[in-house]
């Protein structure tokens, strides 16, 4: 909070702003200092502060988000889901202020209640869901699409610790964690109506109906949902970041034995999923968590994505759709690099083996919902799962990785006959010591557009991928 000799000397700078918004604002503000937040000027901290500030800049933004929603449902438009492992929002309010055409009014607010808006902002922590520029362009697009006024959607992991905090200690660099929802987080809601049951491990079980993948351990993802504004154009979009949960917080005959900690170990093992965000070391190390976290933000996200399609009716929550023949048209799925790969054979899971459509009819509608961008072409980076990994724990989707890449194969063998160095080469399946996974591969032959960052990256992509 300002002094008071500091507080004569400001002025605002950022625009003049109406005497009617600054005493809605002032009311706004001190209604959730006391009803949100259960607090008095007497006890209240500058994050205390920010939080009501953050609130009633946020009561603004509610009444776009959910008319944008039903304009949506009510107009049924081709929509645009952004799947990235990385989503570099940084803070929210200054950028929210900025798009509502908020932030005069309520610099000027601050002022008269004595408060600096600068101070307040600096409370908020950083939302460092990303290493850097693949997560950055991820925010960007967002914000892009939002003052567009497309109707898109972000999805992503809510990593619990973020891009690890970095300070000097005697002389050193040194990392720490990032717990930035420590404090709680008042720009997301949690949607938990909306919890995906997601299944990992098991096996497949192949009769006369087809393959249905059994025995499998499951961890629910719950959505949270981040309000998204364009650029003074009343549109709100929305970025659903998944947390995992475990389907029981506790065994409560271990609890009653008296054994604790076997009593919540499957409660911990589950949400390690989403607890912390891999670093960028410019080197791809297969992991069992990573690959995890790749294919569990992929499933919830798909499963929602199909849930949307089939219930795209205003006012209505129950299926509506039982033909997927439409699916491409009014769903488009951009991968933002290799991590959401398994939303390939995903798809192929869900059309075939949940949805019974014939192959050839979800290969057709699968390559035409998918684009994909290439960030790197450097072969230490590149994504590589070895195949052993992914029988273990994605069983069926092995099955159908095969199956992609038989067809690709023959494919190209009937374009490019005799020529077998040329089928090594772009196959799906690399063979050596351990046969690995190339995931760039499948988001090419499972996409039906794939670009680079820029155009001299397309151009390398086009020559050497």
């Amino acid at each position: 909070m300002a002094k008071t000799d500091d507080r004569r000397k400001q002025i605002s700078i950022s625009g003049i702003a109406t005497l009617e918004n600054v005493a809605g604002l002032k009311l706004g503000f001190n209604r959730h200092l006391h009803f949100t937040l259960a607090k008095d000027r007497n006890v209240a901290t500058t994050r205390d502060y920010y939080f009501a500030l953050a609130h009633i800049v946020r009561d603004h933004l509610v009444g776009r988000w959910i008319r944008t929603q039903q304009y949506y449902l009510e107009n049924n438009p081709k929509r645009i889901y952004y799947l990235s492992l990385e989503f570099y929002m940084g803070r929210t309010l200054q950028n929210t202020m900025i798009n509502l055409g908020l932030e005069s009014a309520c610099d000027e607010a601050m002022y008269q209640i004595g408060l600096d808006i600068e101070e307040l902002e600096e409370m908020e922590e950083d939302a460092g869901l990303g290493n850097g520029g693949l997560g950055r362009l991820a925010a960007c697009f967002l914000d892009s699409m939002a003052t567009l006024g497309l109707a898109a959607y972000g999805y992503g992991i809510r990593y619990e610790y973020g891009i690890f905090n970095q300070k000097i200690k005697d002389g050193w660099q040194v990392e720490e964690p990032d717990a930035w929802l420590r404090h709680g987080n008042p720009w997301e809601k949690a949607r938990p109506e909306f919890v995906i049951p997601i299944c990992f491990y098991g096996h497949v079980h192949h009769s006369k109906n087809g393959a249905k993948w059994v025995n499998t351990e499951q961890v629910l993802a719950l959505p949270y949902d981040t309000p998204i504004p364009g650029y003074l154009n009343n549109t709100v979009n929305t970025m659903r970041l998944w947390s995992a949960k475990a389907p029981n917080d506790f065994h409560l005959h271990h609890f009653n034995v008296g054994d604790y900690i076997e009593a919540v170990l499957d409660r911990s093992i589950a949400e390690n999923i989403t607890r912390v965000l891999y670093p960028n070391d410019n080197f791809f190390e297969g992991k069992e968590l990573r690959l995890k976290q790749e294919y569990f933000v992929v499933a919830a996200s798909l499963h929602d994505i199909v849930r949307r399609f089939k219930a795209s009716k205003f006012g209505c929550q129950d299926n509506i759709r039982i033909c997927y023949d439409t699916f491409a048209d009014k769903v488009a799925i951009q991968l933002n690099d290799t991590h959401p790969a398994l939303a390939i054979p995903e798809l192929m899971r869900i059309l075939v083996d949940l949805e019974n459509l014939h192959w050839d009819q979800a290969w057709t509608i699968t390559k035409n919902t998918f684009a994909y961008t290439n960030h790197t072409v450097l072969p230490e980076a590149l994504e590589r799962w070895p195949v052993q990994l992914i029988e273990k724990l994605l069983p069926r989707h092995l099955e159908i990785i095969y199956e992609i890449n038989q067809r690709h194969l023959e494919n190209i063998k009937n374009l490019y006959p005799g020529d077998v160095q040329r089928l090594i080469r772009m196959s799906l399946i690399e063979e050596g010591v351990e046969k690995k996974i190339n995931m760039a591969h499948l988001c090419i032959v499972g996409s039906h557009s794939v670009n680079g960052v820029a155009r001299i990256h397309s151009t390398i992509i086009k020559n050497q991928v």
